[in-house]
């Protein structure tokens, strides 16, 4: 079974996403998502050295929840500096945030939760993946930002993935 769907997880995800993109659930539709779902995890096998162990999906519909009220949030504080005064325009900024995180899995999603966000883009990580510089639109107070991202995003992803 394991070889046919190395992946099972990531097969329902693809099928789902093509369905979804495809917006019809014709026969053929349905089919090629099928295929899709069960070649791609066999075909991409070999690309994925690291298998990654993931735990606690109380603490990942959290995080979801978390990761949409802040995009929504941020949509709407980015309009507001956009379309506000030129003076608010002027706190962008770079800023290093140490991280505990180590797992590549946890910050691949750390890095899509980042740059997901309106506002924020992730910049660069140290090579000791000790520190992560990231770009912020609306640098107003850097330990919030440090807070926010190790106990809101970091934390939860240690839980699931460490």
């Amino acid at each position: 079974m394991k070889r046919w769907l190395p992946m099972p997880l990531l097969s329902v995800f693809l099928a789902v996403m093509w369905l979804l993109l495809a917006q019809s659930l014709a026969p053929g539709q349905v089919l090629l998502a099928v295929l899709l779902a069960l070649w791609v995890p066999v075909a991409t096998a070999r690309m994925r050295p690291l298998r990654p162990r993931v735990r606690r999906p109380l603490v990942i519909a959290r995080l979801l929840a978390h990761v949409l009220f802040d995009i929504v949030r941020s949509c709407i504080n980015v309009s507001r500096i956009i379309l506000g005064r030129r003076e608010r325009r002027q706190r962008s900024g770079f800023m290093t945030i140490p991280l505990d995180l180590r797992d590549p899995h946890g910050l691949a999603v750390l890095s899509a939760i980042i740059n997901s966000t309106p506002g924020t883009v992730w910049a660069e990580l140290s090579e000791d993946r000790a520190l992560l510089m990231i770009h912020v639109l609306d640098l107003h107070d850097e330990q919030w930002w440090i807070d926010t991202i190790k106990t809101r995003y970091e934390t939860p992803l240690r839980a699931i993935f460490e």
